[in-house]
């Protein structure tokens, strides 16, 4: 059996060894928080300390730019929130944009229950902000409840959340991106100011721009940030939120997988540059692999890291510095305004997302993901409390003129944050120690078998039953095919053989690549075909190679390849292998079985076909029996 190895870092290294890596793209939620959470500290601290009256000193240097008799003159604060927070702003739309064109909210099905726990999560902390604020300035500040802070979100997940926690953080994202989504209409309908009708146009004319080059199929950077810039400023000047602008530009930003030509195309490049090493090969090699990937993905990992880890921390410096005076404290205390923020967010979040993901659970049974609990939901839903980036934000927005309840919401987000956190934590515990979250993995199968989704091989209502986590390079694998030829030779027609997929990267380079060429082959209705003719050539599982065997075949390649694009075969991939991750699945291939309709269990121990046949005559023996 090949085992299912992970490499865990060191606990301690070096900030910047984790900031380059964050940069490559192997960025920690965890780390970000703790960067966003410094910051505030540091802010709070210098905002009571002695010097206390520096903090808003610093924050109010005006800074101009001009070029001409026109000109932005800001003071800091403002440009960290208008400016900076439009970048924040554009790697939020790009993470949209990818999720609806290849990600989790590409398949409705499944983005169903996070949806409607997301708008949950939106209108009941509204409305019980509005309940303590009905009417007055403190009444336009309910935008402020509404948002969850993604990263401190998931930094908080990991580390309070439960074990085999990875449905519960899928689902936590697709909520938060639909939260985002929600949080940016309100601030795009709610919060403008008065519009100027001229730059606003010439903002709508950038974007027209932004739109033209994605029909050219321009795939430079350069060009999209020269028109990006502009519509900034058109927007900034029209009274539309400037940060509006970034969204709007990334949601226009194409994003699709690495075409096969412009990735072939790539490697030529660079296959000539490693045989003549010069400038111009260099150049056009370095070209040829950008131009493989979309605009939006390689711009959200260039940015990604740098909001993450400068801009985000940078906005909370600017902009949680509250004067935690006695007088302030007690006005908090006393404060609709702050209590309406702390219940909005803390109860709003909690009530709001568990209830909507239980009674739509309820009303359509299977709907949560396979090992997705309703107790895990309550505590990510009671950690979704901390609005903290997007809520500090909309306090700017909503009372920039009114300083004193400003200083109030803050202490509410503040206060809510901590809430939050310790909620969440408390339930998690709550539920391991009700024996709602088991302390081990079940040993039976997470996902049951459904004829709509797996391929299965034998009558779908067989009595017996047969799941193979399998991985089309493993040579174990491939010898396992011909045990359960024999099995299936055996029982004949009162077997079901189904196969699911758990590549592993770290011994199996080419496995993953082979297990979503099979979900395109699919599509066509082959994948028996090219499942035979992977595992017996299971030692050439090059990309040509597999598009070979399915050309040999009879399938359309071509059809193969667009299917490859939209994202489906990975995604199919991917949630097999979170199924087999969640279920701590000792390595490849792992065998369940299952008898007369029973839930299928993990089977322990060789896995030659004599084996399998006496393990299944028992199950199906056992389960016949009355006693």
């Amino acid at each position: 059996m090949a085992d299912v190895t992970t490499t865990r870092p060191p606990v301690w290294r070096g900030v910047l060894d984790r900031i380059e890596a964050a940069r490559r793209g192997d960025s920690s939620e965890s780390l970000a928080a703790v960067f966003v959470l410094a910051a505030t500290v540091i802010a709070l601290v210098w905002a009571n300390s002695p010097w206390g009256w520096t903090y808003d000193a610093f924050w109010d240097i005006q800074l101009a730019i001009t070029v001409g008799d026109a000109g932005i003159d800001l003071d800091l604060q403002h440009w960290v929130n208008d400016g900076l927070m439009a970048l924040f702003f554009f790697v939020i739309g790009l993470e949209v944009k990818r999720e609806f064109a290849m990600g989790e909210l590409r398949d409705r099905s499944k983005a169903a229950v996070p949806l409607a726990a997301a708008v949950a999560g939106l209108v009941l902390p509204a409305l019980l902000y509005l309940l303590l604020n009905p009417s007055g300035a403190a009444a336009s500040a309910w935008g402020v409840v509404i948002s969850t802070d993604t990263a401190f979100l998931l930094g908080a997940l990991a580390v309070v959340g439960p074990a085999r926690a990875e449905r519960l953080r899928i689902f936590l994202l697709t909520l938060a991106v639909a939260d985002d989504v929600g949080a940016l209409a309100v601030i795009a309908v709610v919060y403008t100011d008065e519009l100027s009708l001229v730059p606003l146009a010439v903002g709508v004319l950038g974007l027209l721009a932004i739109w033209q080059l994605r029909r050219l199929r321009v795939w430079r950077g350069g060009g999209y940030l020269i028109v990006s810039l502009i519509t900034w400023v058109a927007f900034y000047e029209s009274g539309v939120h400037a940060t509006l602008a970034g969204v709007l530009i990334a949601l226009l930003l194409p994003v699709y997988p690495p075409k096969r030509a412009l990735v072939e195309r790539a490697a030529a490049l660079t296959r000539a540059f490693r045989q003549s090493p010069n400038p111009d090969y260099a150049r056009s090699a370095r070209l040829g692999l950008e131009r493989a990937v979309s605009v939006n993905e390689r711009l959200m990992r260039l940015y990604q890291p740098y909001t993450a880890f400068i801009i985000v921390p940078v906005f909370a410096l600017a902009n949680a510095g509250v004067p935690l005076t006695a007088e302030t404290l007690r006005a908090s205390l006393t404060s609709p305004l702050t209590w309406g923020v702390v219940l909005g967010l803390v109860l709003g979040k909690f009530v709001g997302i568990t209830g909507a993901t239980a009674l739509f659970a309820r009303l359509r049974p299977g709907s949560l993901a396979p090992g997705l609990r309703i107790p895990q939901v309550a505590g990510g839903a009671a950690l979704s409390g901390i609005g903290f980036t997007i809520s500090l934000f909309i306090v700017d927005l909503a009372l920039d003129d009114e300083p004193l309840l400003a200083d109030e919401a803050r202490v509410g987000v503040l206060a809510a944050s901590v809430i939050a956190l310790v909620l969440g934590a408390g339930v998690f515990r709550l539920g391991a120690r009700l024996g709602l979250e088991p302390e081990e993995p079940s040993m039976e199968l997470l996902r049951p078998v459904d004829p709509h989704r797996d391929h299965i091989r034998g009558p779908v209502g067989a009595p017996l039953t047969i799941v193979e986590y399998g991985d089309f390079e493993c040579p174990f694998c491939s010898k396992a095919t011909g045990s359960i030829r024999q099995v299936r030779a055996h029982f004949g027609d009162d077997v079901r053989y189904v196969f699911r997929h758990l590549p592993l990267d770290d011994h199996h380079p080419d496995a993953r690549s082979a297990a979503e060429v099979s979900e395109a082959a699919a599509k066509q209705g082959r994948f028996w075909d090219v499942h035979d003719a992977f595992f017996a050539h299971n030692d050439a599982l090059g990309r040509e190679d597999l598009l070979r065997y399915c050309a040999e075949l009879g399938l359309d390649v071509d059809r193969i390849e667009e299917d490859l694009r939209d994202g489906d075969a990975q995604n199919r991939v991917a949630d097999d292998e979170i199924d087999a991750r969640t279920s701590e699945l000792p390595g490849t291939p792992t065998f369940y079985l299952g008898a007369n309709g029973s839930p299928p269990r993990r089977h322990i121990g060789p896995y030659d076909a004599d084996t399998l046949i006496a393990e299944l005559t028992r199950l199906r023996e056992a389960a016949s029996d009355p006693v």
